[in-house]
């Protein structure tokens, strides 16, 4: 499958506080070619996030994921390895998020993400067995999306961006599934109280997708696919764009809940 930030804020308090940063763990890199003229996953993450201190880290290149309280979130990006490979700094990473999720802070996979931690938490990434899904497609709530804080919400159904071949085949225990497609039965879940994986992509927008699928279009030739067509078929996604919005909007609230002791 598919900079560090800091400021500070004002609260309704006399003095000011600084605030923790949103992480994001880089998994993975956008089509080379695009990078220089469009930027990469962590730049289109933090600009969907909107207005909030970010850090980023990439644990490919051996840096250390941060300790228990550094950070008040975590969004980990998409990539173009595979779960099933069973990287070190993968597994390395799983094991991260099962400890961050356990002690309840929000965590927001996405598309490799979203695979990673189904997998850390218990449940199974593995390959597709319908093979790739790519474009732009159409998503479809679950009855247990419309209690949750992310997706209550969004539309009943609403376009969005995709490029994977592995899936959440299997979700963690006690997981409520949010969204399907045709293709696709588990695009989106929660567990518990703040961990959310997506298989989509919410930080694509219609130039990013259309460079995927030309990126893609002679092995999607070869597959019996259009890549013409798929290209033809991208929309704007602004249903599913607005969820790292509501991420990070979700994060802020949160933290501004007193400590129960």
């Amino acid at each position: 499958c598919w900079c560090v930030v800091y400021c500070r804020i004002t609260s309704t308090y006399p003095e000011k506080t600084t605030v923790q940063p949103l992480l994001i763990v880089k998994l993975g890199d956008f089509i080379p070619d695009l990078v220089t003229h469009r930027g990469d996953f962590e730049s289109w993450i933090s600009a969907g996030l909107g207005d909030v201190p970010v850090r980023v880290i990439d644990p490919r290149r051996g840096e250390a994921l941060p300790q228990p309280g550094e950070v008040a979130a975590a969004v980990v990006t998409g990539s173009h390895s595979m779960v099933t490979d069973r990287e070190v700094w993968s597994e390395t990473t799983a094991r991260w998020l099962a400890g961050r999720v356990a002690e309840g802070m929000p965590v927001l996979g996405i598309c490799y993400g979203h695979q990673l931690l189904a997998h850390a938490l218990g449940g199974e990434a593995a390959w597709h067995p319908g093979g790739i899904e790519i474009g732009t497609v159409t998503l479809r709530k679950s009855d247990a999306a419309q209690r949750d804080p992310l997706f209550a919400d969004l539309p009943e159904c609403f376009p969005a961006h995709v490029v994977h071949r592995q899936t959440a085949r299997r979700l963690p225990p006690g997981a409520e599934c949010l969204a399907s497609s045709e293709f696709e039965p588990h695009h989106a879940f929660r567990v518990g109280d703040a961990a959310w994986g997506v298989q989509f992509h919410p930080e694509f927008d219609t130039v990013a997708m259309r460079g995927y699928i030309d990126q893609l279009a002679d092995p999607l030739r070869e597959g019996g696919a259009d890549p013409e067509r798929l290209a033809a078929a991208v929309t704007e996604t602004e249903a599913a764009t607005s969820l790292l919005r509501r991420f990070a909007r979700f994060v802020a609230e949160r933290s501004m809940q007193p400590a129960i002791i």
